[in-house]
């Protein structure tokens, strides 16, 4: 919460000036700190060939429609998103989320990630009409880490889709990044989407 400094009708001038200049230094950190984890900019999303990217406000809760995959596993309470567009058929979401302490994050942080992994033979599951694939590309070296996946899903009537997440965490806060269009593995923009989510853990706390 961030404090102000009632200031005195009789002090002096220069007593005004300095207890001023303490308030405002005690309340940048508070400032910060209420101001919650730093969100990707539309230019840190792996650039598209057609297009530049755009972003929504960051808005407390979950997406609606809850983001393939991953919708299930958070925490609509202590989730806030963003969301990315272009002018094709190619998006994008970021859902971070502030644990009580480093021990739940890193709980979370492994819901998430099995989450994605058993996506493909969810969604099977769900719909006879659709086959997917889950691919695992690694783990990133930032922070506490991060895991990078691909699910491609491919229906009857509509054809594919291909999508790319990450989960990093840093300390007791865990993010998701989310990128989607309609395709396959071969145009999934591998090293852009990797530099994405080190930026994306690198801007936590």
């Amino acid at each position: 919460m961030t404090h102000r400094v009632r200031l005195r009708r009789a002090a002096a001038i220069v007593l005004t000036v300095v207890a001023g200049a303490a308030a405002a230094v005690t309340a940048h950190p508070a400032a910060a700190a209420a101001a919650g984890p730093a969100f990707l900019d539309p230019a840190q999303l792996p650039p598209h060939p057609g297009s530049a990217w755009y972003g929504g406000p960051v808005t407390s809760g979950v997406p609606d429609p809850l983001p393939f995959c991953v919708g299930a596993t958070l925490p609509g309470a202590t989730s806030q998103y963003r969301d990315f567009w272009t002018e094709f058929d190619t998006n994008a979401e970021q859902i971070t989320v502030v644990e009580r302490d480093e021990a739940r994050a890193k709980t979370l942080a492994t819901l998430l990630n099995n989450a994605v992994r058993q996506c493909a033979d969810k969604a099977e599951q769900e719909d006879p009409d659709v086959t997917a694939e889950w691919r695992d590309y690694g783990r990133i070296d930032v922070e506490e880490g991060a895991r990078v996946h691909g699910v491609r899903t491919t229906h009857a009537w509509t054809g594919n889709d291909v999508h790319l997440f990450s989960v990093g965490r840093d300390g007791r806060t865990v993010t998701v990044v989310h990128w989607g269009q309609m395709g396959t593995f071969d145009g999934i923009p591998l090293p852009g989407f990797k530099k994405t989510t080190r930026t994306a853990v690198n801007k936590l706390y």
